[in-house]
């Protein structure tokens, strides 16, 4: 079972399985949540989302730079 998350942390580090990238994540609460958007993190290994400030990483860095 997948445990959710409140939509009350600042940074959270996605993974390469978690693109295409959108804000709220499925794991989220669906209570405080904002309409979806997608966030584009693929070139500069972070974004950002404009609803509610959430930054997201990208485990390994910009896609295709990871080790």
């Amino acid at each position: 079972m997948t445990q959710l998350k409140e939509n009350t942390q600042t940074t959270i580090e996605v993974e390469a399985s978690d693109l295409p990238l959108h804000c709220p994540m499925p794991s989220m609460l669906k209570w405080n949540a904002h309409p979806r958007v997608f966030l584009p993190i693929e070139n500069t290994g972070e974004a950002r989302c404009p609803y509610c400030g959430t930054l997201y990483t990208l485990k390994g860095g910009p896609a295709g730079h990871g080790h």
